[in-house]
């Protein structure tokens, strides 16, 4: 094959520069996502906006060695075609790509270090995560002009540690492992009555309908998830998404474990409303809260 007689640098900025302008991400089907566990690393790209593909910055030389030195051990010990390997390493993170193959999310060092010592292939998981099209089409079915908004990694998920939980009862917790913070289902469907649109964020790379299918699940309805939003995307996109929510919606609930925040488009002003911290209480302070946000 005539990419593994170019070195990695030549390799990489040929990539970059196949795919420069032509690279949009498409959403992959649940059987796919399923299916496919493994892929070639010829069938994985980089990410131009990632810091790895940046000149400036680039990949980090050290640590494609040692992934490297730990590949080629595998290789020698004849792992590379057993699940042992494939069980080695956390999955890197794709997402399906046109014109085709998949765009990497995470693990741009690991890919690097397969292409050097030949891996066949890689474990891998594929995601959906919100693209600007799925934001307009939740905002064109939105006939609201106020929202909560909610960061569902620190917020929604419950840590069982610091308090109780929504039960998932047997199997259902075999399907949805992650415990959802006791009360949101409640509230949730408190400010569907108030006439507020609900929007959650994740900056880690979960499916965007996986989260849909968790939330229904508890009985949670939501108007907007948005995935994955600490990935690298153009700066014009970003400023694209934020621009269209803004427009929007006229005035923005934010909701925290400890606070909760109102703030009106167009404006610097904002209020806050402080919560104990009481996991068990969490939901029932924010409903009593909330009356007091509109009467201000």
């Amino acid at each position: 094959m005539a990419e593994k007689a170019m070195s990695f640098d030549e390799y990489l900025a040929r990539e970059l520069e196949k795919y420069k302008g032509v690279c949009v991400p498409v959403h992959s089907s649940l059987l796919r996502r399923r299916m496919i566990r493994k892929l070639s690393p010829y069938d994985m790209h980089p990410n131009p906006e990632d810091e790895f593909s940046q000149p400036e910055i680039g990949p980090n030389r050290g640590i494609i060695a040692d992934y490297e030195k730990q590949f080629r051990t595998m290789m020698h010990g004849n792992y590379m075609h057993a699940e042992h390997f494939h069980g080695k390493h956390e999955p890197l993170t794709v997402e399906r790509m046109k014109p085709d193959g998949y765009l990497i999310l995470n693990g741009h060092h690991r890919w690097a270090a397969a292409l050097r010592a030949n891996v066949p292939s890689l474990p891998v998981k594929i995601v959906n995560l919100t693209q600007e099209k799925d934001i307009r089409r939740m905002l064109a079915a939105s006939s609201h002009h106020r929202r909560v908004s909610l960061d569902l990694d620190e917020v929604i998920f419950a840590d069982p540690k610091e308090g109780p939980a929504e039960k998932t009862p047997f199997p259902w917790n075999l399907v949805y492992r992650q415990p959802m913070r006791l009360g949101f289902p409640a509230l949730a469907r408190f400010f569907n009555r108030r006439g507020y649109d609900i929007w959650v964020y994740s900056a880690e790379y979960h499916s965007q309908d996986q989260i849909a299918r968790w939330l229904k699940h508890h009985r949670a309805h939501v108007n907007g998830i948005i995935t994955g939003t600490a990935r690298k995307v153009p700066e014009s996109s970003r400023k694209a998404m934020e621009a269209l929510l803004s427009a929007h919606y006229q005035e923005t609930i934010h909701i925290d474990r400890n606070l909760v925040l109102k703030t009106e488009s167009g404006t610097q002003g904002f209020r806050e409303f402080p919560l104990s911290g009481d996991p068990a209480a969490w939901s029932r302070e924010i409903m009593d809260i909330i009356p007091e946000t509109e009467k201000a």
